[in-house]
């Protein structure tokens, strides 16, 4: 397998091996920034028991809200890939866009002129210092592949995200698409 560099637009796989870590465990985490200071990145398959209305109540439709990750857990992040609609944001890549006018999202959405299958919301992200992210690909933490959903991942369904990137990998990660997700309890 051809081993590539995180860039900003790929995806970071959780090795089966971080059974431990209550945050990336079984993880699917698109790379927001990658660069010399550090990475930003949201994970896509951790969705939270409550919707976007519950948090933010001018907002009347209940789309779902996930956990982006340990960092910031108090503050509100999204994702898009209707960039003309929304203003300021910033291409991550292949049609998929960070952030934003937030007010005029709230509106957009009211107006149902944005749909669930546009945005999605998290509570927190993903962040690495300088170097920090090289060193857990170095230890086997995990594994960097391309977004070949491109703009479409905004409505990919967290289910089995995970398992299904543990079949695409093949091989020794087979074995890992079944398994339970907690080995030491079987």
């Amino acid at each position: 397998m051809v081993e590539l560099k995180p860039t900003k637009g790929k995806l970071l796989i959780a090795e089966p091996t971080l059974t431990g870590d209550v945050s990336f465990n079984r993880s699917v985490v698109l790379l927001a920034e990658h660069n010399e200071e550090g990475s930003v990145g949201f994970i896509l398959n951790k969705p939270l028991e409550y919707s976007i209305s519950d948090l933010i109540t001018e907002i009347e439709v209940p789309f779902q809200v996930y956990n982006g990750g340990p960092v910031e857990q108090d503050n509100l992040y999204f994702i898009h890939k209707v960039p003309e609609l929304i203003t300021n944001s910033i291409e991550i890549s292949d049609g998929i866009y960070w952030g934003g006018d937030f007010e005029n999202t709230i509106q957009l959405i009211n107006k149902k002129v944005i749909s669930e299958e546009d945005i999605r919301f998290f509570l927190g992200y993903s962040g690495w210092s300088s170097l920090q992210l090289d060193q857990e690909l170095s230890s086997r933490s995990w594994v960097v592949v391309e977004n070949d959903y491109e703009s479409a991942l905004i409505h990919k369904s967290a289910d089995a995200f995970w398992k299904e990137k543990m079949v695409e990998l093949g091989g020794n990660y087979l074995l890992w698409s079944n398994s339970p997700e907690n080995p030491s309890l079987n």
